[in-house]
């Protein structure tokens, strides 16, 4: 140990520190600083930890705590409160702010940068915010905040958010300045007396037998309170969305089936203590070969990976008319094999929970997850006791995009907390939460699409074949999804569709933004450049001529009756298109749809409550999860509209406290499902209003909204003899041009969003998606090697910095749906489905290379970004 003494925020101060103790452990576990987040420690890549050293911006995570002896630090807790107030009025006009994780790092380069008298571009600021990693804004409003601040510094006009507002109008983000100045807790930032510490230890292969566990050493190491294990479990130890496949803890005498797999976990006095401790169980295993090849796995004789499902996850098929007739009828056909990749979801926040025992017996559940529901059935389930026991409540989560829906680590800290009496706290690092949670699905894609003389699509056959790891999640689902949107938004006759998923040794794949749509669109996208060639048309008048239209039929045999807005989005942006064809520009255009709503036969329902409490405010209860999506903002907009209340009238709450649980937060259905259940809830509450009480009349009134869906029809089937696979549908039209050199320049994304209920906030949700759309085309993936990922390093996930964005115009289209909230529609997820598909048409148009593998790192536009360069020396031993 060694004595250190710096100034911190202006204060003298003193710490004993370990060797090799960084400064954020120092700042977070010894003096409480909790706008300085761990995303990636000890990378230093993720800039969420950043903090100013003698007044330089370093991140924190990847500085030696002994090297600051002497010197002066500052976090954002420093800062003036009028300049605080400056940075967070910012981020709310701007609309810059969305999870947040991320924005309190950002916020203090911010600081640093806008300080100094010195001018600045767009340009100057991405390139100066390069060591920040943002998954959710596309980084566009952040750069507008950064203008806002430097403007305002200068004299100019200080920012004002907008304070109120029903439907339709910018209404500042629910809790988006306590989020930027870091100041609005996640889970690894909440304090209760006597926390205990948690960490799992994972297998180490991806399959083998577990001959032994040993936590005798662990047991005994300084500070350590518990080691858990498979047999600490007093209720069924299998959790699963759909299946219960997935152990939360690895037995002895049972085959590890994935790298993220837990053995035990320990809880000790601190989180050093706990780590050291993890290191001590000793695990002997007899490795077996693991099932690697989709493809092999489904064959018979494979060797079955989950013991609770045979190889083949699940199946889907569509079809529709006479495919083999009408290709041999095809004036031109194409045929090809496209495969994409599997993707980090890379949400900034890692994974974590906190158990509380409460004094009437019953477990205070802090969570992160996207749908505490199924959270609180998983965890009584593990612990053997009734539901009732288990309180669940949200802790609005930094970023998700689907891999926070399966359980992570909520049962173990649960067995912890019931082991030991205490509070358990369970975090991961960056590297277990990328071993541990699901991936978004490495599909290999056989199209065969012809069309007539005049470029009509006449018929597609498609093969999908989806690896969906060690367990189920939702991949079946994924795999379904796919298949229903295999021929994209566009008029085919005749359809032959099948989708397998299939039980590998890799890790599990399962839902993330897009849930399989944005696979089949790159293939679909491809197949119709193909042919626009062939039938001597450009890109825009190919999809113009087979674009679904009212009345049309879908992939899956629905006849759509409303709310089509895929032609006002192709106009939206057919200008722009020839303009930059005319000017000798390379330029590409996609199309896409995505459901709003599960739908498939799934019985959907919204629920929401509304308690007015003393004082004259309105707890908004919900049961989807925040996820910096700005659902909690949404609803809060739909009750204003309905009540004719202030805006912070409300108080928008997500537990278990009320039984309103709905389902996980997916599927781009939480504006469409929630938005109609405060509707209803806020129309009880504003008749009572009319009738001329008052809020303090009505004080411990609730009013309970829900909305039942049950009209949609599973693959095959029919519903009043019609299918109805979803409720609703977003169409959209992205165009992507390149520069000179074949570099990202710009991208236009006209989506037909229904209704925005908040225009800004759902314009920052797309230009978010397609920053997430264009690393998936040119830089992500996570290939992994005998199970294992090839790399923990962010820079080599391939996420994309600031300075790698063109710029983005969103063009909002608003086709009313009459199912949806207002004619609002989901638009979280397809923001990104018609992305990869532009970005490969515009290459085809740079240098003539038609590409059909994602991420497409031959190119010159992947080429000039500086990350996503993983040392590929064995590539031939990926998968």
């Amino acid at each position: 140990m060694k004595t250190i003494r710096f100034t911190l925020n202006g204060q003298a101060r003193q710490a004993e520190v370990h060797p090799g103790q960084s400064l954020l452990e120092v700042l977070r576990q010894g003096f409480k600083i909790c706008s300085v987040k761990d995303g990636c420690a000890p990378q230093g890549q993720c800039g969420a930890c950043l903090a100013l050293v003698d007044g330089a911006p370093k991140n924190s995570c990847a500085v030696p705590a002994e090297k600051v002896d002497g010197k002066s630090i500052l976090t954002l807790e420093g800062v003036p409160d009028a300049e605080r107030k400056l940075y967070a009025d910012a981020f709310q006009v701007a609309a810059g702010v969305q999870c947040g994780f991320c924005t309190p790092g950002l916020t203090l380069r911010i600081k640093w940068l806008t300080d100094p008298e010195r001018l600045l571009s767009r340009a100057e600021i991405a390139k100066a915010l390069d060591g920040h990693l943002c998954r959710c804004t596309g980084y566009v409003k952040i750069i507008d905040a950064v203008e806002l601040i430097h403007a305002a510094k200068r004299g100019g006009p200080r920012p004002v958010p907008v304070a109120d507002g029903g439907v339709g109008q910018p209404l500042q983000r629910y809790q988006g300045g306590e989020l930027a100045l870091g100041a609005r807790p996640f889970v690894a930032d909440l304090d209760v007396p006597g926390l205990l510490h948690g960490v799992v230890v994972l297998s180490q292969h991806a399959r083998a037998r577990v001959l032994r566990v040993d936590t005798s050493r662990a047991r005994a190491a300084p500070g350590v309170v518990a080691v858990a294990t498979a047999k600490d479990v007093r209720g069924d130890r299998w959790v699963g969305m759909l299946y219960q496949d997935w152990p939360c803890f690895v037995a002895e005498g049972e085959e590890v089936r994935a790298v993220g797999d837990v053995l035990a976990a320990v809880a000790a006095e601190s989180p050093r203590a706990a780590r050291e401790a993890a290191k001590l169980v000793e695990v002997e295993y007899e490795p077996l070969p693991p099932v690697l090849d989709p493809a092999e796995a489904v064959k018979p004789g494979a060797p079955q990976v989950n013991p609770k499902h045979a190889n083949i996850l699940s199946f889907t098929r569509y079809a529709r008319g006479d495919v083999d007739a009408a290709l041999a009828a095809s004036a031109h056909v194409v045929s090809g094999t496209w495969s994409t990749q599997r993707i980090e979801h890379l949400f900034l926040e890692p994974e974590a929970a906190l158990a509380v025992p409460l004094p009437d017996g019953r477990l205070h559940l802090y969570s992160q997850g996207q749908g505490i529901f199924d959270d609180r059935r998983q965890v009584a389930s593990v612990l053997g006791e009734p539901e009732e026991r288990v309180f669940v409540e949200l802790v609005p989560n930094g970023g998700a995009f689907g891999g926070k829906e399966d359980m992570s680590i909520q049962a173990q800290t649960a067995v912890l907390a019931r082991l030991t009496g205490r509070p358990v706290r369970v975090t991961l690092n960056r590297e277990e939460s990328i071993r541990l949670h699901p991936k978004r699905h490495p599909i290999t894609m056989s199209y065969t699409v012809g069309c007539d003389a005049a470029g009509k699509l006449t018929a597609a056959r498609v093969r999908l074949l989806g690896d969906s790891g060690a367990y189920a999640s939702v991949g079946g689902k994924v795999l379904e999804r796919a298949a229903g949107h295999a021929c994209g938004p566009y008029a085919v006759p005749a359809v032959d569709v099948e989708a397998t998923a299939a039980y590998t040794n890799n890790p599990p794949c399962g839902a993330m933004r897009g849930f399989g749509v944005n696979q089949t669109s790159f293939a679909m996208e491809g197949c119709l450049d193909l042919l626009a060639a062939k039938a001597g048309l450009d890109g825009w008048e190919m999809r113009w001529r087979n674009a679904l239209r009212l009345g049309d039929t879908f992939t899956t045999g629905q006849v759509l009756e409303k709310s089509v807005g895929l032609e006002r989005t192709l106009l939206a942006v057919k200008d722009a298109y020839y303009a930059a064809r005319a000017a000798g520009r390379a330029v590409g255009v996609a199309c896409g749809v995505k459901n709003s709503g599960i739908g498939n036969g799934v019985v959907e329902q919204g629920k929401c409550r509304l308690v007015v409490e003393p004082g004259g405010t309105v707890a908004l209860h919900a049961g989807f999860t925040e996820m910096g999506q700005g659902l909690l903002t949404v609803l809060t907009q739909c009750a204003v509209e309905v009540t004719g209340l202030p805006a912070a009238t409300f108080r928008p709450r997500v537990d278990t406290k009320f039984e309103l649980g709905a389902g996980q937060t997916t599927g781009s259905r939480a504006t469409l499902l929630g938005g109609r259940a405060a509707v209803d809830a806020a129309a009880k509450l504003r008749a009572d209003l009319d009738r001329g009480m008052t809020l303090s009349d009505l004080a411990g009134r609730e009013y309970v909204g829900q909305v039942v869906i049950d009209d949609t029809t599973a693959p095959g089937e029919t519903k009043h003899g019609k299918i109805k696979t979803h409720t609703s549908f977003g169409w959209a039209t992205q165009m992507v041009v390149l520069d000179a050199a074949g570099k990202l320049e710009k991208v236009v994304a006209a989506h037909d969003v229904g209704r925005a209920i908040n225009p800004q906030q759902c314009e920052a949700q797309i230009e978010g998606s397609v920053h997430m759309g264009l690393g998936y085309a040119l830089t992500e993936e996570l290939p992994c090697q005998d199970g294992m990922p090839v790399t923990f390093r962010l820079r080599d996930i391939g996420v994309l910095r600031a300075q790698h964005m063109p710029e983005v115009e969103v063009i909002l289209v608003e086709d009313p749906e009459p199912e949806g909230p207002f004619g609002a529609k989901g638009v979280g997820e397809i923001g990104l489905v018609p992305t990869a598909g532009a970005v490969a048409a515009a290459l085809e148009a740079f240098d003539g290379v038609r590409r059909t593998r994602l991420p497409m790192k031959d190119s010159p536009a992947a080429r000039a970004i500086n990350v996503g360069r993983i040392p590929d020396q064995e590539r031939e031993r990926w998968h």
